[in-house]
């Protein structure tokens, strides 16, 4: 029998070949001076790893919507044309070179009150001034995470801008090439502060009750949904719990997974927490996938889970128990760029190499 994490996968026309995925993560390698958010060899090469070394699914680090979403100086962006072309370029090698017939997406993002911050290995900490190439923040409101400077309160107009902006990203995505786009709700950053009790504060139609809060994601996607092909499916990553006392939890998210549904979204990249600075997250192996596997159960969509998932007994466990209907790899990814080649060795399942490293392929002795 094929493995169930090698099994096949449709979401609407895109045909992933198997259930193992690459996970967004910032890679923060942009020239802010040069090209600022334009992705380069850097990208092309991390990213081309992934396709040579058998992922079905290359999602793409978080893709600004606007400069002003950019986690840091350094991040990718697609809000513009030479943004678009750099990302065109990856997208055409990971197509000419997926050994899994790999299909690639693209994350769009904003970043809002957790923008303009150092890169993680610049050895500075907190907000980046002006003077230095940062710039002034926004978000549902004026408080702080901790640590960063304080955002300006989103304006109606600001929000309506944010939202053409994703639009916008998206169209750019498609131009490029790109199989799927997802959009980042998750860890803190501008969807997830809207979501949150703990950041959103507001007392218009954009705060209060669940349905004010998860009302610019669903605008989000109402508005990406228009500008992209009706056979290509959206995804959404969320944060399904706050980790912390009154924030979002999992009723909450089983809540907009389904209102997400209704609205066209046919996946749900279920991680959590960023939304504060004080969360208690109790890791450990798999310790997210419970999350995934309520929301899919109870909503009926699609999910995909990620989270200190590292070995292919692992992966092959969540998907065969129905916890997800695919596993995103991450560190373990950064670790070993073939993980999915090694996987279906593991598991006893024939995933073909690329011919220049058909030399390399493991013997069967079993």
């Amino acid at each position: 029998m094929v493995p169930a994490l090698f099994r096949p996968l449709s979401l609407r026309s895109l045909e992933l070949q198997h259930r193992g995925w690459v996970s967004p993560m910032c890679q923060y390698s942009c020239d802010p001076e040069a090209a600022p958010g334009v992705p380069n060899d850097w990208h092309l090469m991390h990213l081309g790893s992934f396709a040579a070394g058998g992922a079905a699914l290359i999602l793409t680090e978080a893709a600004a919507v606007n400069p002003a979403g950019r986690i840091s100086p350094r991040d990718a962006g697609l809000y513009n044309e030479d943004q678009a072309a750099g990302w065109e370029r990856i997208v055409s090698f990971v197509h000419r070179h997926g050994v899994a017939d790999t299909k690639i997406g693209a994350q769009l993002a904003h970043a809002g009150r957790k923008a303009s911050t150092y890169w993680p290995f610049s050895g500075e900490k907190g907000s980046v001034p002006a003077a230095d190439g940062g710039w002034d923040t926004v978000g549902p409101g004026t408080a702080a995470f901790d640590g960063y400077a304080a955002p300006a309160a989103m304006t109606e107009d600001d929000i309506r801008g944010v939202i053409a902006d994703f639009a916008a990203a998206a169209t750019r995505a498609v131009e490029a090439g790109f199989d799927t786009i997802e959009l980042h709700g998750a860890h803190g950053y501008l969807l997830h502060q809207f979501q949150s009790p703990l950041v959103n504060d507001r007392a218009d139609a954009w705060g209060g009750d669940a349905a004010g809060r998860n009302r610019l994601t669903l605008d989000v996607v109402d508005a990406v949904r228009a500008v992209i092909p009706e056979s290509m499916p959206l995804m959404l990553r969320i944060s399904a719990t706050d980790w912390a006392e009154g924030g979002i939890g999992i009723e909450d998210s089983v809540l907009l997974a389904a209102q997400a549904a209704e609205h066209g979204v046919d996946l749900i990249d279920v991680s959590s927490g960023g939304a504060v600075a004080h969360q208690e997250i109790q890791p450990g192996p798999g310790y997210q996938t419970g999350f995934a596997a309520r929301i899919r159960r109870e909503t009926g969509i699609a999910t995909g889970t990620v989270g200190l998932l590292t070995s292919p007994g692992q992966a092959e466990h969540v998907v065969a128990t129905g916890q997800a209907d695919g596993v995103f790899i991450a560190r373990a990814a950064l670790r070993d760029p073939h993980w999915w080649l090694r996987a279906a060795f593991e598991l006893g399942h024939d995933l073909r190499w690329a011919p220049q490293y058909e030399r390399a392929v493991p013997r069967r002795t079993f």
